[in-house]
């Protein structure tokens, strides 16, 4: 793979036509879809107001896994920065209209309306998620119902673990089997005794493993801990616990905050608007307080221990605690609020302290913060209590490079900070647009243009990843290659909502990635 030049990719066009030395000229497509028309945002939005997936239809109980995913930060959150982004584009409030009907059944399913709780029992102002995330729980109990011990799986998806107790060859002992049909992992625990003066003592034999295979860790559910009890023998099940994620709170607040922030600045918004902006205003700062008790000077998020994730304990991937970012930069511009400003700008520096300049004057960063716990990583201390993690005793470390689509979280949130003159230069910005220009945007053998992994280059991404590019769109002015590429990208795969076959998050980041090459052909 190549990575195509300065003049090529300027002179990819609106038709897929590369010249230079990204080689003869792409395949002419039949459908002749035009990705930077209102016309097929327009049509698409009307195909996803038909019902189409993503729509904010979260259940009032935990049977709909999807409605427990985080479907609406990843798919109706991207449908709402759309809606934006085309208004910025063509200034029609149609789409401060069709917004407004979105975000309304977004409020409607906060966790305090639909009168839900999460995992510490409280019901708050934002949006909880459990499977596939967060950590299952199965509890054995004795022949009477009474709860002896508490086995859990760190390891995502674990609802897809199936649980079988039988007899262990001693009367005391029990042994489980553990199967988890996502991952395709099996785990067998034999001769398991609750005798906390056993060699065989479950919760020890189990931290003494752990992470293993699927992350399991056990707790004694018993008062007074001692010998002689077995749990009932059979079938249990994993069930996932609900956490609040600021990523979710972030990615589908970004875009109310952004409404807010319009209307705010514009006096013809505000005699049209200014009652939802108002009420939406309320909604946003009560969501991202949220997680006020995650924020930790220096500008990032914890997952704080004790949180049923695998790496409670342990900062948050760089894309969480800026995703949340993005809306307090909104939130910053539409109030002035000190407070709001200070954490962007604590968040554009601990950003920008991961950043590092390449060979190139790119900029390339790591998933996890540099320095910290999951990607120096940590061990046992032998104790749970003096652990990093509950969920996870011992990690790491992790020091892969930021993947395309989380990157763009982070350059959403570096662009956005900058244009508010709360952090980063000029120089950053130039940066990071050479990051796709240079690190990101590629051509195949073919001379066709494709896209890598990674802000540091590495691996050519599928047809999946590609779909994901305009959301750099936001480094565009910086360099009008970025809007080049995506385009070509488009016109290469052709995405459609019936093509792109993800029945569950597809419309969603389709209709932003539309709307951007929208914005950015008017930029």
């Amino acid at each position: 793979m190549t990575r195509p030049s300065r003049r090529a990719l300027l002179q990819l066009t609106a038709a897929g036509a590369v010249a230079g030395t990204l080689g003869s000229a792409l395949p002419a497509y039949a459908d002749g879809i035009d990705y930077t028309a209102r016309r097929t945002f327009d049509d698409w939005d009307r195909l996803f107001r038909q019902g189409g997936p993503g729509q904010p239809d979260q259940p009032n109980d935990n049977t709909n896994r999807d409605g427990r995913s985080g479907m609406l930060a990843w798919s109706q959150s991207y449908v709402l920065l759309g809606l934006v982004r085309m208004y910025e584009t063509y200034g029609d409030t149609y789409y401060l209209d069709r917004l407004v009907d979105n975000v309304d059944q977004v409020l409607g399913v906060r966790d305090s309306e639909r009168g839900v709780t999460d995992y510490r029992g409280l019901s708050l102002p934002a949006w909880r998620a459990d499977h596939p995330y967060t950590t299952g729980y199965a509890t054995f109990a004795d022949s009477n119902g009474t709860p002896l011990l508490d086995l859990r799986q760190a390891l995502p998806y674990a609802e897809d673990t199936t649980v079988t107790v039988t007899a262990g060859t001693r009367a005391d002992t029990f042994t489980v089997k553990l199967v988890n049909t996502f991952v395709n992992r099996t785990v067998t625990l034999t001769d398991l005794s609750l005798d906390p003066a056993s060699p065989d003592y479950a919760v020890a034999r189990i931290y003494t493993a752990a992470p293993g295979p699927l992350q399991l860790t056990a707790e004694d559910r018993r008062p007074a801990p001692g010998s002689g009890d077995v749990p009932r023998l059979g079938s249990y099940e994993l069930k996932c616990k609900p956490v609040i994620f600021a990523v979710h709170t972030g990615m589908i607040t970004y875009p109310i905050a952004s409404f807010v922030r319009l209307v705010a600045g514009s006096p013809v918004l505000r005699r049209r608007y200014w009652r939802k902006a108002a009420e939406y205003l309320i909604a946003c700062r009560e969501a991202v307080a949220v997680h006020d008790w995650e924020y930790r000077e220096g500008g990032h998020l914890i997952w704080p221990k004790g949180q049923p994730l695998a790496y409670d304990g342990c900062e948050q991937p760089i894309n969480q605690t800026v995703g949340l970012g993005q809306t307090l930069v909104e939130l910053a511009l539409a109030t002035g609020d000190p407070g709001y400003r200070a954490k962007v700008a604590a968040m554009g520096r601990m950003l920008a302290g991961q950043l590092t300049a390449d060979a190139g004057d790119a900029y390339r960063w790591h998933y996890w913060p540099a320095g910290g716990r999951i990607h120096t990583g940590f061990t046992k201390t032998g104790d749970p209590a003096t652990d990093v993690s509950i969920f996870t005793p011992s990690g790491g470390p992790a020091r892969q490079f930021e993947d395309i689509s989380h990157g763009a979280i982070d350059v959403e949130f570096a662009v956005r900070a900058f244009r508010a003159k709360l952090a980063f230069t000029g120089r950053d910005m130039a940066r990071l647009a050479r990051t796709y220009t240079q690190n990101v945007a590629t051509t195949d053998a073919a001379g066709q243009p494709a896209i890598h992994t990674t802000v540091a280059g590495g691996t050519v991404g599928a047809a999946s990843v590609a779909h994901q590019a305009p959301r750099w769109m936001q480094v565009a002015p910086w360099d009008p290659q970025v809007h080049a590429h995506c385009l070509a990208l488009y016109n290469r795969y052709q995405p459609t909502p019936e093509r792109d076959g993800q029945q569950a998050i597809g419309f969603g980041w389709l209709l932003a990635n539309v709307a951007y090459l929208n914005w950015g052909a008017a930029r």
